[in-house]
């Protein structure tokens, strides 16, 4: 039996028939651009969050930059970031002329909040949080940091839909939250599209005409824009699974516990979540220090796993001119070198499961 490490496919059977509906009632509307569908759905994830606004964007890397260019972050300010996440946080920061500076992970795979105070300096402007994989991150110690040093704060949540630290949702702690609904994700649409989401009317306002060719009204533009914005198919498709989140999260939840109690070798190191957060396993990682040997073992079985990520961004060609050096961040350079997610989706069969969990385990 052939088992992917993702099966976008079985999140589309699990509702069939209530997307089908959906897609054929925003078709024959006529209207699909910036329509009552995007409105709704705007509505909707704000009151799922616990957020005031919600503004429906063309991508998750478009709420980044757009969030730093709203923000007034630019070239000579610092964007304090962690090392270890995907190279789209970091584009975000750098699309507006501003330099990130990196800070190592934790043992949760997200940012250390306490090796962030030492990369401070009179040119740090803002905190970029990534909850990476799923997990919420260390929420209080960095809301204190920004509190004390009077940063910005904005939230990547492209893998944390739903995720919360001490209650409270991951997106809701700084001023600006971003996601990204990308068909991978836990609440993922049909092809590109995010969102923000803030408590603050003018962020959102601005939002909006940002998103709009920079206009507030048609041919009248305010601001150098962009065109970003969620069409009204992927809001309506998006509001039939935000309509079954609950259901859809303690369903990857139920994964995650049986990976967690049942996979048992000792060459391999199992994911943790942090005290008084949660996850919502956007990804399951592992880590195994002969993971070369490990995929091929599991491609022999027609398992399918995926590194995320390989290539830490300060050591991409992107970043070059950066300056960094391989083993100038040596916590995340082992993670690339050692992290692999195993089979999550949902519609996972527990046969499926099974026969991951059973690989794994006979793995020497």
């Amino acid at each position: 039996m052939q088992i992917k490490p993702n099966r976008l496919d079985r999140g589309f059977l699990q509702y069939q028939d209530e997307f089908e509906q959906k897609a054929l009632e925003v078709l024959r509307s006529g209207w699909y651009v910036l329509g009552k569908e995007v409105e709704a759905f705007e509505q909707e994830f704000a009151a799922y969050t616990g957020a005031r606004y919600c503004v429906g964007l063309a991508s998750g890397l478009d709420a980044l930059w757009l969030a730093f260019r709203i923000l007034g972050i630019g070239a000579g300010d610092e964007v304090i970031v962690q090392a270890n996440t995907y190279i789209a946080s970091v584009m975000g920061i750098t699309i507006n002329g501003a330099t990130p500076v990196f800070v190592e992970p934790d043992a949760f795979y997200n940012l250390d909040a306490d090796r962030i105070e030492e990369k401070i300096t009179d040119r740090t402007k803002a905190i970029l949080v990534v909850h990476l994989y799923g997990q919420a991150s260390n929420m209080q110690k960095i809301t204190e940091l920004c509190k004390k040093y009077d940063l910005r704060l904005v939230e990547d949540c492209a893998q944390s839909h739903g995720a919360c630290f001490d209650g409270k949702m991951t997106g809701t702690f700084g001023e600006i939250g971003c996601f990204s609904f990308y068909p991978s994700k836990n609440l993922g649409g049909f092809g590109d599209g995010g969102a923000i989401v803030t408590d603050d009317p003018k962020i959102a306002a601005d939002m909006k005409m940002y998103r709009n060719y920079g206009s507030e009204k048609r041919y009248y533009n305010k601001v150098v824009g962009a065109n970003s914005r969620l069409d009204e198919l992927q809001a309506g498709l998006l509001r039939v699974r935000l309509s079954h989140m609950e259901e859809l999260t303690a369903e990857r939840r139920k994964l995650a516990e049986r990976y967690s109690k049942q996979i048992r070798n000792g060459s391999l190191i199992l994911p943790t979540v942090r005290e008084r957060a949660d996850s919502v396993w956007h990804q399951y990682v592992i880590r195994c220090e002969e993971r070369q040997r490990l995929i091929e073992y599991l491609n022999g079985r027609e398992i399918g796993t995926i590194i995320h990520y390989p290539i830490p961004p300060h050591l991409s060609e992107a970043y070059r001119y950066l300056g960094h050096k391989p083993g100038s961040y040596p916590v995340t350079e082992h993670y690339a070198d050692t992290v692999l997610s195993i089979p999550m989706y949902n519609g996972m069969t527990d046969e499926e499961q099974g026969i991951v969990i059973e690989a794994l385990n006979r793995f020497a």
